[in-house]
């Protein structure tokens, strides 16, 4: 990690927080937003911690196997990644009937993948992998999006993937439909935007203003995502997510 606004402090990967302690828990809990550290409770591991913990590594931690403390963290960031595959995958095959075979052959075999040995899970190509699933995601987000028909003066089904959207003003939007994948959205304003059915699967949104926005109905969104931004009892989220608890 490097100093930011997210982050207070430099540190090099695969060192602990100074703020971790014995027992494995942050000692600045309870205060991390005021001391420097929204990041932290961005943060979403997608389960991975514990399955590289509990099931990877049998219940030892990296604490008490120094040795093998690189390999855990390298299995980690592998683990990570496949399990927020998973993730995308569940949600697929709820959206697209039409691809439910290929996408639970591809749900199975994540799944099986996870659970390697360590050695295999640093072998594997999960770039390749993802890219795999990938390509299953973006037919599944093309078969969602189709419906949405566009129209003038508004983004209702516009490609705006990867787009620079930072700080964008987007009150209100007609963004149903919308292709928002991997784009920057970082501070942007979506109060009472409409993003029914847009593809948000890799977008930034850190700081972005979701008060009064309509998100239930969106995909591929994540619960680090919406801990990242700001939001109030009128933004509407999709059962699977949680509304932050720093939300007005």
């Amino acid at each position: 990690m490097t100093a930011s606004a997210d982050f207070a402090i430099d540190k090099p990967a695969g060192e602990p927080c100074p703020n971790l302690k014995h027992d494995f828990r942050c000692g600045i809990h309870a205060r991390l937003r005021d001391g420097g550290f929204p990041g932290c409770t961005v943060y979403d591991c997608f389960g991975a911690g514990q399955k590289v913990t509990q099931v990877t590594f049998g219940g030892r931690s990296w604490r008490q196997a120094a040795d093998s403390g690189a390999q855990m963290f390298e299995v980690f960031s592998v683990v990570r990644l496949l399990h927020e595959l998973l993730w995308y995958l569940t949600e697929a095959l709820e959206l697209a009937p039409s691809l439910r075979g290929a996408l639970r052959r591809a749900y199975d075999d994540t799944e099986r993948l996870a659970m390697g040995s360590p050695e295999l899970l640093v072998a594997m190509d999960v770039t390749a992998h993802r890219a795999r699933i990938n390509d299953l995601l973006l037919r599944t987000s093309e078969l969602v999006r189709a419906g949405v028909s566009t129209r003038p003066l508004n983004r209702r089904g516009a490609d705006l993937m990867g787009a620079d959207l930072m700080g964008a003003d987007l009150v209100g939007a007609d963004l149903r439909g919308a292709d928002l994948r991997s784009s920057y959205l970082i501070g942007a304003d979506l109060r009472r935007a409409d993003l029914t059915s847009a593809d948000l699967i890799g977008a930034d949104l850190r700081n972005a203003d979701l008060r009064g926005a309509h998100v239930a109905r969106s995909i591929f969104l994540t619960q680090m995502q919406v801990n990242a931004t700001r939001g109030d009892g009128s933004t509407t989220l999709p059962d699977r997510l949680i509304r932050p608890p720093h939300w007005t």
